[in-house]
């Protein structure tokens, strides 16, 4: 139902989906490029498009506001998480496929409320700590790897959903005083400085043009998705979007099933099946 705070909900819902399939297309060009790209070298091109972006997009509309914060350390440590996120994401693409990837990804909102246990001390249901146990459980049958395919950068996408939770629970501190555009705007201003410092060391000749414009798609689709899911908690609550954000995995599984030929076994499909179950509940739970 439409409230005074989120005057329209249906909008929002359809703009969160439009957001995971941007999210969709830009891991799996992670994935297509990432054998001809240093990694450092694709980060910094993605933030250099999604700074630029952002400021053409949000300016305008904002003016000189974007550009005000009243925590730029926390900014500064957001960006951090961001870059070391887009680094992980990158790696983890060279040995997991963009579907079961993004699917293990979506264990995210279950590590939150883990971390949220642990570190600040918040009470926990049993039910909670059940769909966490069973996100996991999907996770690990979506990898289980088997003997000489045993392989740690497998492993490298839950290293990255404890990072990614991290950066949500900044991220929600943060927005209790920041605005969500100027947030994002500092988190690939800093993401790119920071990438810029490793730059010397990791820049190389791409072959062709197509390439570049390859690596270029990355910031497209990456400032698209975090602006369409800015406008998206504009004009719906939290609560109505998060559900279908899981419709990633489902564009993340087609987009890599039409480019790599990638299709899921059954085991793949329950893995996949158990984690969205679980993190859909995890989400009514709260």
């Amino acid at each position: 139902m439409p409230s005074p705070d989120h005057p329209h909900p249906g909008q929002g819902v359809a703009l969160a989906i439009l957001a995971t399939a941007c999210f969709a297309l830009l891991d799996t060009l992670s994935q297509f490029v990432g054998s001809a790209v240093p990694v450092l070298m694709a980060i910094w091109t993605r933030f250099l498009v999604q700074t630029g972006m952002t400021v053409g997009l949000l300016l305008p509309r904002q003016g000189r506001s974007l550009f005000a914060t009243r925590a730029p350390g926390w900014q500064l440590l957001r960006g951090a998480l961001m870059t070391t996120s887009g680094v992980g994401a990158y790696l983890s693409l060279q040995h997991v496929p963009v579907g079961e990837f993004t699917a293990i990804l979506m264990l995210v909102p279950l590590a939150v409320t883990l971390l949220a246990a642990v570190l600040l001390r918040e009470r926990v249901s049993a039910l909670t700590w059940a769909l966490v146990a069973g996100g996991l459980t999907g996770a690990l049958i979506i990898v289980r790897p088997k003997g000489s395919d045993l392989n740690l950068g497998m492993f490298l996408p839950l290293v990255l959903v404890v990072i990614n939770a991290c950066y949500q629970i900044v991220t929600s501190r943060m927005v209790k005083t920041e605005d969500p555009a100027t947030m994002h705007f500092y988190t690939g201003l800093f993401g790119l400085a920071i990438a810029s410092l490793a730059l010397p060391w990791s820049w190389t000749r791409l072959p062709t043009p197509g390439l570049w414009l390859l690596v270029a798609l990355l910031g497209v689709f990456g400032s698209l998705g975090h602006y369409f899911m800015i406008k998206a908690y504009q004009k719906a609550p939290a609560s109505r979007i998060t559900p279908y954000m899981y419709s990633q995995i489902g564009f993340a599984t087609l987009a890599g099933w039409i480019v790599f030929g990638h299709a899921p076994d059954v085991w793949t499909v329950l893995g996949i099946a158990l984690v969205a179950v679980c993190g859909v509940l995890g989400v009514r739970a709260r």
